[in-house]
């Protein structure tokens, strides 16, 4: 069996792929994803000239909250045509996990779909590279064990911050426009919580919410999931993981000093072997 960071896609991958119709409506996919607590659903188009359905994309959430609610759109009235990501970018079932770190990484994505020629076999997410790279005996995060405070050098200080009382079609549109996943919220001074894709996408899209009447407020998490900065890359994977989050607090003393994302505890390992990667060639 390989070790290391020669596991493959394989092992690690979805089979259970969850599909939607190329006319399904942006309340239609939010709801799905709530439902079964995902980030993204693959798209079937029918194909007239081969008079057959295929699956042609994707959508996540970051673009329900990227190309619908900061972009104003009608949600009821927005198709998976109009906002779905294509061409499908997918990986072979037999390279290995470190090669779709770097793929990943390189188009900043999280899912990719697992493919052999035209047949899609599977889907793998960004969590799945985490438990992937954070078991692996001798892998690239296993090195940063030995870093002094390694969730120091992993996170990131620069803090987003948004109002519980502003309207979460701000919210979105700060989203999109920083490219990231998640706000901290703010009330009389001090954060209290934190907003993310997956709020906007289940609380708000999936229940067809006014996106200019609700309230940050009343979509965030609360209280903090916060991690200490002396703790483990393992300490902080396991949280996420036992919470279902992929953003964490990390804090000193109770005082918040960055957020943590999960891309973050595998961006470091893309950035050191990309050399190899690129000199391999990427996948397909």
């Amino acid at each position: 069996m390989a070790t290391g960071s020669g596991r493959q896609v394989s092992e690690y991958m979805h089979r259970q792929l969850e599909v939607m119709p190329q006319n399904a409506t942006v309340p239609a996919v939010a709801g799905r994803m709530r439902e079964r607590r995902i980030g993204s659903v693959l798209i079937e188009i029918f194909d007239l000239p081969q008079t057959e359905c295929r699956i042609a994309g994707i959508v996540t959430e970051t673009d329900l909250v990227g190309k619908v609610l900061a972009q104003c759109r009608v949600p009821s009235s927005t198709s998976m045509t109009d906002i779905m990501s294509r061409p499908l970018i997918s990986i072979e079932p037999n390279r290995p996990m470190l090669d779709a770190s770097h793929l990943m990484e390189t188009k900043k994505i999280r899912h990719l779909a697992v493919a052999e020629g035209n047949d899609v076999l599977g889907v793998i997410s960004v969590r799945d590279l985490v438990r992937h790279f954070v078991e692996a005996e001798g892998g690239p995060v296993q090195a940063l064990t030995d870093v002094y405070r390694p969730l120091s050098v992993l996170m990131n200080r620069a803090i987003e911050t948004i109002a519980g009382d502003e309207i979460a079609r701000i919210a979105a549109q700060r989203m999109a426009e920083k490219h990231i996943g998640a706000l901290f919220v703010m009330e009389a001074g001090e954060l209290v919580g934190i907003v993310t894709e997956a709020d906007l996408v289940r609380k708000l899209l999936a229940d067809q919410l006014d996106p200019e009447t609700v309230r940050v407020g009343t979509l965030m998490n609360s209280p903090l999931i916060d991690i200490d900065i002396d703790r483990t890359i393992r300490d902080a994977s396991d949280l996420m993981a036992a919470q279902r989050v992929r953003h964490l607090a990390v804090t000193e003393h109770k005082k918040v000093l960055g957020v943590l994302s999960i891309r973050d505890l595998v961006k470091m390992v893309s950035i050191r072997d990309r050399p190899d990667f690129l000199k391999r060639g990427s996948p397909s």
